[in-house]
């Protein structure tokens, strides 16, 4: 697999020698990457060298193709209202619901991550090339950082063009951060999951989000398996209660995310970088590229104002896609 590679961090990962579609596999020694798509599929591949370089520099000429939505948004729209129907009833208290664009392209995505590292630059940008993969991230969300024993998420609930945040952001993160330290309960000693970030603002290329930490020390003798079946998928990208909200979203949405919404990032004895993917581009060597974008419906939120902010989260990247911001 010699043009199977991975970069992040500015550690760039080559000589791929082994893939795995098992998270138990992260706890063998080496470098892996690690994809997990939203609807739970592993590649977790092994690379034998690891170099501290930046991003190694790829040609893109743009999509001059039209972008096609999963969801219109008359459609869109309607199924936030249907949302909130559930919400009425019950049966759930948030549930993220995403799009998918698509258009034609068969270029690689190196050029398109050089173009956001330029134009977006994010705090956990990534690029991967795996046989039947490749994506370029521009992910601005930590799903979980892994350091010995102690972890740490970062779930980001809130957009806004302004640092100006509703009374529906700060709920919804609130209801999040309640989410994650349940998650993180279940596998972190008892009295060690704490929240010492909560509602804070960050400044990100074109738009301002609300984001909170949530931190524990995990149990003696916890592996990977045992950590990934507690957290996935991430709840900021899913909802609450998790398993009500990916039953909505199954029957709503009716199209796979793939690595969207999914993690992308890396693993390395007992360290660990993992991004929550969003903000990403992704290809399946099928001549279409792909980018997902999504809100969090609540009772308060308004459709119309749900689909703006899918618009919001989508309109920089698509541009740098396009060509046309860069």
């Amino acid at each position: 697999m010699a043009d199977a590679s991975f970069w992040m961090g500015n550690r760039l990962a080559s000589d791929c020698v082994e893939i795995s579609d098992n998270p138990a596999s992260l706890n063998k020694p080496g470098f892996w990457s690690v994809v997990n798509t939203f609807e739970g599929k592993w590649i977790c591949a092994r690379f034998a060298t690891v170099i501290d370089s930046p991003l190694p520099v790829g040609q893109w000429q743009g999509i001059t193709n039209t972008w096609r939505s999963s969801q219109s948004q008359h459609t869109y729209e309607d199924n936030v209202r249907l949302i909130k129907g559930k919400i009425a009833e019950g049966d759930i208290y948030q549930v993220n619901l995403c799009r998918v664009l698509t258009a034609d392209s068969d270029q690689p995505l190196l050029g398109l991550a050089n173009q956001l590292q330029v134009a977006n630059p994010a705090p956990f940008a990534s690029y991967l090339k795996l046989p039947g993969i490749e994506i370029a991230s521009a992910s601005p969300e930590l799903f979980l950082e892994k350091k010995a024993a102690v972890i740490k998420s970062t779930p980001i609930k809130g957009t806004a063009k302004s640092d100006n945040f509703g009374e529906k952001d700060r709920a919804e993160n609130v209801m999040i951060v309640d989410l994650m330290r349940n998650d993180f309960g279940s596998i972190c000693k008892p009295g060690s999951v704490d929240v010492p970030r909560l509602l804070a603002s960050e400044a990100h290329p074109g738009l301002f989000h609300l984001v909170s930490d949530v931190v524990g020390s995990l149990r003696e003798d916890v592996k990977w398996e045992q950590i990934t079946s507690a957290l996935l998928p991430a709840g900021s990208i899913s909802g609450a209660p998790k398993l009500s909200a990916i039953k909505s979203i199954k029957e709503i949405e009716k199209v796979e995310r793939g690595p969207y919404c999914g993690v992308i990032g890396w693993v390395e004895g007992d360290q660990a970088l993992l991004s929550v993917g969003i903000r990403i581009f992704w290809s399946k060597e099928d001549g279409k590229i792909n980018f997902g974008t999504g809100a969090g419906i609540t009772w308060q939120s308004d459709p119309r104002g749900e689909w703006d902010e899918t618009e919001l989260k989508a309109n920089r990247l698509i541009s740098i896609a396009s060509g046309v911001l860069v």
